[in-house]
């Protein structure tokens, strides 16, 4: 059976069976209609982005009040009663959790179970609310960056996140499916999720907003390193005609990629050559990684396993797909080949090994090139892949994940806001196609925030960044469409005060590849309004 769910005019996912058609594959159905997986990005924060002085000050008094705050991540503990109004009613207008199967999925949705405000409030009056509504936050992550961007005030525990008086909408995302998994050699306990599910997560959270006629900031906390970086695939696509809706703030994390030595690049020298690239593989089942081009420049590769092994130079095709069993060692190696990618127009070669030896790979790209871009090589995210696993000669820089690196998005790095230091694990700009990344600076180094227990943690990552940011959109929209200052305001208006309002050392050059404009400051926004 076959069965069809719209995202907007321009994608739809189209469901299948597997043993009625054939299975993944590249050449068939093309690189940019097999869905990418994504994983999460996290390894007295308010103060320094200046939020506490706008939430403090008389004049501004801004808490987010009449603003939805989406979040698309693990779940959320909504029995901790920062995510409840004062008289213990909750602050959640409703929560999809995609894990349900037998629940009632949303209007127009076909998997999952919703809970509404309502379920929410009478679980919260029972002894046992997770027999009413039984979704849970088994990681946590959701629950932490939910949190700091929209948690009510604890005196005890000294705890208020970015935007109080905001409400919620939440997205429990399922993982992904173990067959996609295995085609593109993921094999980890970490969580791994679908690009569709991400797809119908933005549209459930889009569709909920207009349902109650509000504006609506939306927090990207995973993230992926396939895709190209451009901006162009699915997600990125989709998220950029979201992100430049009136009423939408998108906000995405940087990544944790910096020093993960994951990504290679390869200078362009005009004409003809051979980069000789070194892999070494740490102890793995199985992994992937995807070269890059730019049209019109052309590339090949040829590989030589750490036993001395050859695989001679595969010809580029327009849709070539070849797999290799090497003979004296047990791994299988799987080529394809995409010379005009759809989403891009650019080439893409994708390799993904199965069983591979443990090792120095050397991989032979064959250059031919009208142009100096040179090419990119990204291995997968952390997590996703051992730590044994890196390039020889690695660039730590353009490492900003899918879908930071999408231009309409407010994407956040990280830094620790106790010495003003930037976090060592950030992801580093540009993106390949997308310009300036990342465009600001959050606290993202042992912030403070919930836990699933009832307690408070610390967490450090792009991902907490984010939430930061989102919860500064949050406040902006109060400003601007609830209080009518600029009452069309959307994800390129927040991003362009809050970059007025960064604050930026003098011994640096803006924008840069670490700090994009600066770091965030909201108060500062509004005092840069003051001097115009």
């Amino acid at each position: 059976t076959t069965c069809i769910q719209f995202v907007n005019y321009r994608y739809a996912i189209v469901h299948i069976d597997g043993e009625q058609y054939p299975p993944y594959s590249i050449s068939h159905y093309g690189y940019h209609r097999i869905p990418k997986c994504f994983g999460l990005m996290d390894q007295s924060s308010l103060q320094e982005s200046g939020i506490i002085r706008v939430q403090e000050l008389e004049a501004l008094d801004l808490r987010g009040r009449g603003v939805l705050v989406g979040f698309i991540d693990t779940g959320i503990d909504y029995t901790n009663p920062i995510f409840q109004n004062a008289d213990g009613s909750s602050r959640i207008v409703s929560i999809w959790d995609q894990t349900i199967k037998d629940g009632t999925p949303p209007e127009d949705f076909y998997y999952g179970a919703e809970y509404t405000r309502e379920m929410l409030n009478q679980a919260l009056q029972s002894e046992n609310p997770r027999d009413v509504v039984p979704s849970f936050d088994e990681n946590g992550h959701g629950t932490f960056l939910a949190g700091i961007a929209t948690g009510k005030r604890d005196e005890e525990a000294d705890f208020i996140g970015a935007a109080p008086d905001s409400e919620l909408v939440v997205v429990k995302l399922k993982e992904a499916k173990k067959s996609l998994m295995e085609f593109q050699e993921i094999y980890t306990n970490d969580i791994v999720y679908q690009e569709t599910d991400i797809m119908m997560g933005i549209r459930y959270l889009i569709g909920v907003a207009r349902q109650q006629f509000r504006p609506i900031v939306i927090c990207i906390g995973f993230g992926s390193n396939q895709g190209g970086k451009e901006g162009k695939g699915a997600l990125s696509s989709y998220l950029s005609a979201v992100a430049e809706s009136s009423g939408v703030c998108v906000v995405a994390c940087a990544g944790n990629e910096g020093q993960a030595r994951r990504h290679y690049y390869g200078p362009g020298r005009k004409g003809q050559r051979v980069e000789t690239v070194e892999i070494n593989v740490g102890e793995e089942k199985g992994f992937s990684m995807e070269l890059w081009g730019s049209s019109p420049n052309t590339y090949s590769i040829a590989l030589r396993s750490p036993g001395g092994e050859v695989i001679s130079r595969i010809p580029p095709g327009l849709s070539e797909s070849r797999e290799v069993q090497l003979i004296l060692e047990k791994t299988r190696i799987r080529v394809d080949y995409q010379l005009v990618e759809s989403a891009t127009g650019n080439e893409v070669i994708v390799l993904a090994f199965r069983n591979p030896t443990k090792g120095i790979w050397t991989l032979d790209v064959y250059c031919d090139e009208l142009n100096d871009v040179g090419f990119h090589i990204w291995l997968p995210i952390q997590g996703f892949v051992s730590e044994g696993t890196y390039f020889m000669r690695p660039d730590p820089d353009t490492t900003i994940v899918v879908p930071g690196a999408t231009p309409s998005v407010l994407t956040m790095t990280a830094y620790r806001h106790l010495t003003n230091s930037l976090y060592l694990e950030a992801s580093r700009g540009y993106g390949r196609a997308c310009g300036v990344k990342p465009d600001l600076a959050a606290p993202g180094v042992d912030v403070y925030g919930p836990n699933t227990r009832g307690g408070y943690t610390t967490k450090s990552g792009t991902s907490v960044s984010a939430a930061i940011g989102v919860g500064a959109a949050a406040l902006l929209f109060e400003w601007g469409i609830i209080r009518g200052n600029v009452e069309n305001m959307a994800t390129n208006e927040v991003k362009k005060l809050l970059i007025r309002g960064a604050i930026r050392d003098g011994e640096r050059t803006y924008p840069n590849r670490e700090w994009g404009y600066g770091r965030l400051n909201v108060f500062e926004a509004f005092q840069s309004l003051t001097r115009l």
